[in-house]
């Protein structure tokens, strides 16, 4: 059987035994789909065919190419997980991507709207429409949570509540976390629950999702993507949703919050992944020490 053909068989095992997501199983085939062509136009085409030197040509052509380190680290991700499989159903003689590892990831610090910014996109939407209202509400509460997008999308009305100041968030691997939510996202959320949400439901289809769609269905990540990219390029800026993620961690590490509260609330599991938040709040402690003291610099 074929490179191609084998990896029809891969992704429908990795729904069927992993139970991937469909994001997730689009992400494999993307990237292996890529690899494939790269070896047929090399003429390798059969699993037995594969050596270790055409994954290095291969991951040596993306470098030259200018492709991102978090690209080429994703891509050895699932050429390993790819070709474990080839070895395991017996393609393969043995696991040409034993040895392949995957580059140092660079860590960059996240990208943080200024608070004026966050202002203004808070106020880009017209809440003088049903649609606005949800809009703002969805904004609001995305920033006064630290929400994923996925998780932000996800919640059920029976997840938030708001007269206690909190919401339950279903997160990644299924772990659930309690996360409070500020008055302004109350407010919002109150708004839209109250005279907008009743509007967009379908009696019809009848659906326990906090946000709906016009069609009176749960609101997709994708649709929400495009929502913020409307009032992004209507202020001019580039900011995605998860810039609101990364403006509230940094924002409450910036006053003084506890770095372990933050990764409660975040649903990191690992303290690393939160600690970056922190050094770029120390960054701007920095920046902000050596433009206002008098004998910072010399």
């Amino acid at each position: 059987m074929e490179l191609r053909r084998w990896l029809q068989s891969y992704l429908s095992n990795l729904i069927e035994e992993r139970r991937i997501s469909r994001n997730t199983e689009q992400s494999y085939s993307g990237d292996l789909t890529d690899f494939i062509d790269y070896l047929e136009n090399n003429q390798i085409v059969h699993p037995n065919e594969l050596r270790a030197h055409h994954l290095n040509s291969y991951l040596n052509d993306l470098r030259t190419a200018g492709r991102s380190t978090s690209t080429i680290t994703r891509r050895i991700v699932s050429i390993r997980s790819y070709c474990k499989y080839l070895t395991i159903q017996r393609a393969v003689d043995y696991n040409p991507a034993i040895q392949l590892e995957a580059p140092k990831a660079e860590r960059k610090p996240p990208k943080v709207i200024e608070v004026s910014e966050l202002d203004k996109l808070m106020e880009m939407p017209d809440t003088t429409s049903e649609i606005g209202i949800r809009d703002r509400a969805m904004l609001e509460l995305l920033y006064a949570t630290g929400l994923r997008v996925t998780e932000l999308m996800m919640l059920d009305i029976g997840h938030v509540r708001l007269d206690m100041g909190f919401l339950l968030c279903l997160g990644s691997g299924g772990r659930e976390r309690m996360v409070p939510v500020g008055d302004q996202g109350t407010s919002w959320v109150a708004k839209y629950l109250e005279e907008v949400r009743p509007r967009l439901a379908n009696p019809d289809k009848p659906n326990e999702a906090l946000f709906l769609n016009h069609l009176g269905l749960r609101l997709t990540r994708q649709g929400f993507w495009k929502v913020m990219k409307k009032y992004a390029n209507q202020m001019g800026i580039a900011i995605s949703p998860h810039t609101l993620r990364h403006s509230f961690a940094v924002h409450l590490l910036d006053n003084g919050a506890d770095i372990r509260a933050v990764q409660e609330m975040l649903g990191h599991s690992d303290p690393s992944t939160t600690q970056m938040y922190q050094t770029s709040a120390k960054l701007k402690i920095k920046e902000v020490y050596e433009r206002n003291h008098p004998r910072a610099r010399s």
